[in-house]
């Protein structure tokens, strides 16, 4: 059974990739992204992280100074976020932590949430989304995860015909809606989920006030 750690320890984090939606403003997603030991800018962000070791995107909003640090990728296929993951997994970086992936648009902020999903799936990295919040992480299979009572638990189930947990307040099951698995809270340390296929965990930093 796969364990997940209450926060995710900074040095096991290889490589972080700031995207440019809502630059992080909390504690520990700036944690993260001050001692990453390597991080990759999606275009534009890197005006609000100068010292990022790289910039991927298509440059059209990559200042002159940061041109040394590009890499251009012109195709339309993938978005940023996903180019950049690519540029990260061509260095051997597979615990990746994305910033600032949420925030402006609402259809960008769903669309990279879900889409960590699909880097667990089909590039086989361990990815983690941190807010100003709380964190996702795609799950597959049973997993068991750090917490503490009054932490505030949302599970989106997107393949599994088999879910359920204990530590958890209300009951889990193999939701078919999106918006069924949210706002759940943990009673303890630690909940332990059971399932056949894919989801996503969101947890909180702080518990519910």
């Amino acid at each position: 059974m796969q364990t997940f750690p209450l926060i995710l320890d900074v040095a096991g984090c290889e490589a972080v990739v700031l995207a440019n939606g809502t630059f992080p403003s909390a504690e520990i997603p700036l944690r993260l992204l001050s001692q990453a030991p390597y991080v990759c800018a999606c275009d534009g962000a890197v005006l609000r992280y100068p010292a990022a070791d790289a910039v991927v995107g298509d440059g059209d909003s990559v200042p002159a100074e940061f041109r040394s640090r590009l890499i251009c990728i012109s195709e339309q296929e993938d978005n940023d976020l996903t180019k950049a993951t690519r540029h990260c997994m061509a260095k051997g970086l597979r615990r990746i932590v994305y910033l600032g992936a949420t925030g402006g648009r609402e259809d960008h902020t769903m669309g990279n949430v879900f889409l960590i999903a699909r880097y667990l799936e089909e590039f086989g990295i361990e990815p983690l989304l941190a807010t100003d919040s709380g964190w996702f992480v795609p799950v597959r299979g049973a997993a068991t995860f750090a917490s503490f009572p009054g932490q505030q638990v949302s599970i989106f189930n997107l393949t599994c015909t088999h879910l359920s947990a204990r530590g958890l307040k209300w009951e889990v099951y193999p939701y078919r809606q999106l918006w069924q698995g949210t706002l759940n809270e943990a009673t303890g340390d630690f909940f332990d989920i059971e399932a056949d296929g894919l989801y996503l965990i969101y947890r909180t930093y702080l518990g519910k006030s």
